[in-house]
């Protein structure tokens, strides 16, 4: 392929991705403004459970990709049978592993929130809301594995979409189950609009319902539509061989080990906030929430690297799968460069439609600004990390992101804090993200990535 074929394939890949990345980012931001106007303590206990929720989010992912590069390097190998096997055996498996997890998070549900350090009036909403979270996982669970597979065989475009009309089922969720039945004005006139009132259980009610809408269909799809993965007409089992089931377990391990010490990290960042107070709490939260938008284009083009590069090396093209390496590394840098800059200057108006709290604004402006400065470096470990597990590699950047968080952002930031209070715990991660994208980059110019785990694909 030529240079100008590599670079259209990969923003061909990369758009729908970053656009389905974007839908997701702007579902978590409509929930955290539609409760942000019901008062600094609603939005605090969302906030508290940021760094649970992603945590089980995570895990789910981890799961799918275990399944979906393998699909990824069959179809690369034009291997289109072993791909179709392959995902139907994942289905089984990922939804037996979605409820162990749904069942952990309901056992937990009531006193997580406590050990998180909240005080009371924050403690049981928050509680509430996890629990319907970690009840829709299994539901989740196929929304993820679904996407994952049709990002892999190459069709990125219908999950954009699906993830755009989630974002809209979820505003019209939240509107009825958020809020109690009020008056509207429309034109002059005015209208009944009719709720439930149910407030922060509300916005979890109503992200978990749009997430089976959106879940279904895509497996709907997947399953009857897909040109390389429909399923109609194929003999293989359900079952899963213990050939997928080791593959899927040695690529998907590393990352659930990753998420689980990773979201620790953040779940005990969020300790050392909540001591902080109630305004710190939602400021950080908010402030996490409204980054999202800096970073989340730099997801979506590392799922294009997960593929190009997947399907690279199974066509046993490894001059190409470098080449795409570099490629997708600098476009993600460029995005997220322009993004950061974007902003730093955007700040008080992306605060300012999550929350009407001056304090909460003020606190999350400052603390933006000082993270635009490391959004370079944090699209490199981003992207490369995409590169990585389309090459099978987990492990080690597993735990490069793991030393990285836990020896230099957890350490900082335990440090600052007392004196310097939230500016000093985004210090820290403005530090710990550079850093980590200077060791993943060191790591992507070896191309020993390349030569780690030839086992996982049966070759």
């Amino acid at each position: 392929m030529s240079l100008r074929q590599q670079l259209r394939l990969t923003a061909v890949l990369s758009f729908p991705a970053i656009v389905a990345q974007l839908s997701t980012i702007v579902m978590q931001y409509i929930d955290a403004a539609m409760v942000g106007s019901l008062g600094a303590e609603s939005s605090a206990s969302i906030g508290l459970m940021a760094s649970s929720t992603w945590l089980f989010w995570g895990l789910c992912s981890a799961a799918a990709t275990g399944f979906s590069v393998q699909v990824a390097n069959r179809i690369g190998a034009n291997d289109k049978k072993s791909a179709q096997a392959v995902l139907k055996q994942s289905i089984v498996p990922s939804l037996i592993f979605s409820v162990i997890l749904c069942l952990i998070g309901i056992a937990i549900c009531n006193h997580l929130p406590l050990w998180l350090g909240a005080e009371e009036e924050i403690a049981r909403p928050a509680s509430v809301y996890f629990m319907i979270f970690v009840a829709s996982l299994p539901m989740l669970q196929i929304s993820f594995l679904a996407g994952a597979m049709l990002r892999c065989s190459g069709n990125t475009l219908f999950p954009g979409i699906v993830n755009v009309v989630m974002c809209v089922l979820d505003v019209i969720f939240n509107a009825f189950l958020i809020f109690p039945t009020r008056e509207i004005f429309i034109g002059g006139s005015s209208v009944t609009l009719p709720g439930a009132g149910l407030g922060v259980a509300g916005a979890a009610l109503g992200t978990a319902l749009a997430e089976v809408v959106a879940g279904t269909v895509m497996m709907v799809y997947l399953w009857r539509c897909n040109k390389e993965l429909n399923l109609k007409g194929c003999t293989a089992s359900f079952r899963t061989s213990k050939e997928c089931l080791k593959r899927a377990f040695k690529i998907s391990t590393p990352l659930c080990g990753e998420h689980f010490l990773l979201c620790g990290a953040q779940v005990l960042i969020t300790a050392i906030v909540a001591p902080l107070g109630t305004v710190a709490i939602a400021a950080n939260a908010f402030a996490v929430t409204a980054e999202s938008f800096c970073y989340m284009p730099g997801y979506g083009i590392c799922e294009a690297a997960t593929t190009l590069v997947g399907q690279s090396l199974g066509a046993a093209r490894k001059k190409l799968a470098v080449s795409f390496a570099r490629i997708t590394v600098t476009s993600g840098i460029v995005v997220m460069t322009v993004m950061g800059i974007v902003m730093y200057f955007a700040a008080p108006l992306m605060m300012g439609v999550i929350t009407p709290v001056k304090e909460i604004c003020d606190a999350g402006v400052e603390v933006l600004r000082i993270e635009a400065y490391a959004e370079p470096m944090f699209a490199a470990s981003i992207v490369a990390y995409g590169v990585f597990i389309g090459a099978g590699d987990t492990l080690i950047p597993a735990c490069m992101n793991l030393g990285s968080i836990w020896v230099v952002r957890i350490s900082l930031a335990a440090f600052l804090a007392p004196t310097m209070g939230l500016r000093g715990v985004w210090i820290a991660m403005a530090i710990e993200l550079c850093f980590r994208g200077i060791i993943f980059l060191w790591r992507l110019r070896t191309d020993s990535w390349m030569h780690v785990n030839k086992d996982v694909f049966g070759k």
